[in-house]
């Protein structure tokens, strides 16, 4: 299958698939005139490299969970360091759900003033009754 077409049918850039040759995730035999031809299961492949970059893992480990997927075997170290970059996540995740509250808390005030921040528009507070800039 040419380069074209395993991106077609994994749906990503001719570019992508490129890069993935570059960081060894992805290997492609050449014909006498120098063109990429990829195995029938390049596509499955690419898109299973798809989800483990959206799951934030960098090339080195994508690179071990390949080896591990296609070899059956789990290299030593390698579950301990996808824990860690699941914690990691994880971490992010609580630090976002956070800010997402504060700014709803935002949103509220913003819809609905409290009574004190009304109260200084209507007494002249330029501070309060100047439209943003």
């Amino acid at each position: 299958m040419r380069i074209g077409e395993v991106a077609r049918k994994a749906g990503v850039s001719v570019r992508a698939l490129r890069y993935y040759e570059e960081q060894d995730l992805l290997q492609a035999d050449r014909s006498s005139g120098g063109q990429r031809q990829y195995p029938d299961s390049a596509v499955d492949r690419v898109r299973l490299i798809q989800q483990l970059f959206a799951a934030g893992l960098p090339s080195r480990s994508v690179r071990e969970v390949l080896r591990s997927v296609y070899s059956g075997t789990v290299e030593p170290g390698l579950l301990d360091r996808l824990e860690s970059e699941r914690a990691r996540i994880s971490v992010r995740v609580t630090e976002l759900l956070a800010a997402r509250d504060r700014l709803d808390g935002v949103i509220a005030t913003t819809r609905n003033p409290p009574p004190e921040c009304a109260r200084g528009r209507a007494l002249g507070d330029p501070a309060r009754s100047a439209a943003p800039s």
